[in-house]
């Protein structure tokens, strides 16, 4: 089924914001507040950091949760310019262990942001248990899915899982979400009837 190619990205800072407006929300509601402000900054560090609480509140209304996904932001592209947006450099000083306690630090960054932060952003191999992966890994018979942690325990990627690998397989997890595991009751009988159809 791969490559994916999902995630697709004009730069990496596109998925750092858009990371943090899809919370929460439809992915088409971030792409509204992500490409306004694309438009109005072109993801610059400069611009963007130096708009005011209020105008980027305004550009990204559409995710819903604005005032904190703005302050998130706002954080985020501080840290990374504190780190002068060197990605190689940050993922080569420190382990990732350590890198994913630094990204959990952040305001506004949660496991599945810092998750994807590591494996979109800092190039390196991670399992993300987001939600479509916890309803698929339930109906693969994984108990403890309630949660990204618990599921995420359960999860060891092979010793020779690539960045690369790890990309494709978040992309086709949530591709398969999509389409068969948009309600969780109702993930059989769409199943079915897809596999029956071809």
């Amino acid at each position: 089924m791969g490559p994916s190619g999902w995630w697709p990205a004009d730069d990496k800072r596109d998925i750092i914001v858009g990371a943090i407006l899809v919370q929460n929300t439809a992915w088409q509601n971030a792409d509204v507040g992500l490409n306004n402000l694309k438009h109005r900054t072109e993801l610059d560090p400069e611009a963007v950091l130096s708009l005011s609480q209020t105008e980027l509140i305004d550009l990204i209304r559409a995710s819903g949760f604005y005032r904190n996904k703005a302050k998130a932001i706002h954080n985020v592209f501080q840290w990374f310019d504190d780190l002068n947006w060197d990605y190689a450099a940050v993922a080569a000083s420190t382990t990732q262990t350590e890198l994913r306690k630094q990204l959990l630090a952040l305001p506004g960054v949660g496991q599945e942001t810092a998750d994807v932060y590591l494996v979109y952003i800092f190039d390196l191999p991670t399992f993300i248990a987001d939600s479509y992966t916890r309803r698929l890994f339930k109906h693969l018979g994984y108990r403890r899915t309630d949660t990204y942690q618990h599921l995420k325990q359960q999860v060891t990627l092979p010793d020779n899982f690539t960045y690369e690998m790890a990309q494709d397989f978040h992309g086709q997890l949530d591709e398969f979400g999509k389409q068969y595991l948009q309600r969780d009751d109702t993930f059989e009988d769409s199943f079915l009837a897809r596999e029956l159809s071809k």
